[in-house]
């Protein structure tokens, strides 16, 4: 595999620069997936835009988690899915979401399955999702506006998932204790 550089603050094109800052600012570091992006900064301005308009969505911070860790688990993203628990962690999102989450398991309640489902449904089908599918998720609570919401959170979750895979992006130390590996590996390793 193609060693991806890993930018910082020194080393970063100038057009990332300033989205180098926003991260640091945000995070109180460098994310190594911020790093390796900086290789191209309309994707790192990209992404952290998507991130911004994510996190205002209707969604709530429950909600929000669900769709980003379905995504992430769904990509099997050996980064997003510790980092995005740290997120939860700091959002302060029930642990049994997160955990239902990680592990594949059902979640605390029927909505937020519901939400999970739904949003499976959108990355498998490509977003040809049938109208029995749409119809179900309406009925659960959910409304047009957050059909179209989580195809802005896969769009975003596209972004770091793929540039994770291709990169190979180490974690980052803080999110090293929630290394994570998706069940149907880590049964065959």
């Amino acid at each position: 595999m193609t060693d991806f550089r890993i930018f910082d603050r020194e080393t970063a094109p100038e057009k990332s620069r300033t989205f180098i800052e926003n991260s640091i600012q945000a995070n109180g570091m460098l994310p190594n997936l911020h790093g390796v992006m900086a290789g191209a900064p309309g994707l790192l301005e990209g992404y952290q835009k998507l991130h911004q308009l994510a996190t205002e969505t209707s969604f709530s911070k429950e909600e929000l988690t669900v769709v980003w860790q379905t995504f992430n688990v769904e990509h099997e993203c050996h980064y997003c899915v510790p980092a995005h628990t740290a997120i939860a962690n700091r959002m302060k999102v029930d642990a049994a979401i997160t955990e239902a989450l990680r592990n594949e398991t059902p979640l605390p309640s029927d909505k937020l399955e519901a939400l999970r489902t739904f949003s499976l449904n959108m990355a498998r089908s490509r977003g040809r999702v049938d109208e029995r599918a749409v119809a179900e998720f309406l009925a659960a609570g959910f409304d047009q506006q957050n059909v179209l919401e989580i195809i802005l959170v896969l769009a975003q979750k596209v972004m770091s998932n793929y540039t994770n895979h291709i990169a190979e992006t180490p974690l980052d130390k803080p999110f090293q204790s929630l290394a994570w590996q998706k069940k149907s590996l880590a049964t065959t390793a």
